[in-house]
């Protein structure tokens, strides 16, 4: 079952220390980590696990840093269904998933979309709030909760590549 609850500016706070240990477990194979997904969004309900992308200088130090990550509660799932991405999930110790890390070699396709993605929620508010509220219906409905949510995504993320490109670059 998946459990979406009200935003939470504590997020925003666990991000920044788990990225500053996300740091020093990849040390120079990480060029950047950005807080992404539902809980980087101010305002709108979210599965209170935290998010992160990883900028890595390749795919192969995504890899070789597994076992530093390991050392932090993160298990290496491997690209999990996407080309092109190392993923790796963290749990508290009651088995709560707490933490997704998706990871990315510089230069991938992934990184502006879930950036434009976040960017364009974060300002279009109007659009952030439709996208929480079906969220919460998803939830309290019988629909799958990803399946459900799909159609919502996709149709926003053309919007937001477009008006992304449009816009400097702030990473």
């Amino acid at each position: 079952m998946v459990e979406i609850i009200a935003h939470n500016p504590l997020w925003k706070k666990d991000f920044m220390a788990e990225r500053e240990a996300i740091r020093s477990a990849m040390g120079e194979s990480l060029i950047t980590l950005h807080h992404i997904g539902s809980t980087a969004i101010p305002g709108i309900h979210a599965k209170p696990v935290i998010d992160m992308l990883a900028v890595a200088t390749s795919l192969d130090a995504l890899e070789e840093a597994a076992p530093a990550l390991a050392a932090l509660g993160y298990q290496a799932m491997g690209a999990y269904g996407i080309d092109g991405r190392r993923y790796f999930r963290k749990d508290d110790a009651s088995g709560r998933r707490t933490h997704h890390l998706h990871g990315y070699a510089a230069g991938s396709a992934d990184i502006e979309r879930h950036l434009a993605f976040r960017d364009y929620l974060r300002a279009h508010p109007d659009i952030a709030a439709r996208y929480s509220l079906l969220k919460q219906r998803l939830v309290a409905g019988a629909e799958d909760y990803i399946e459900g949510k799909a159609p919502f995504v996709l149709e926003t993320q053309t919007d937001a590549l477009a008006w992304y490109r449009g816009r400097p670059r702030a990473y």
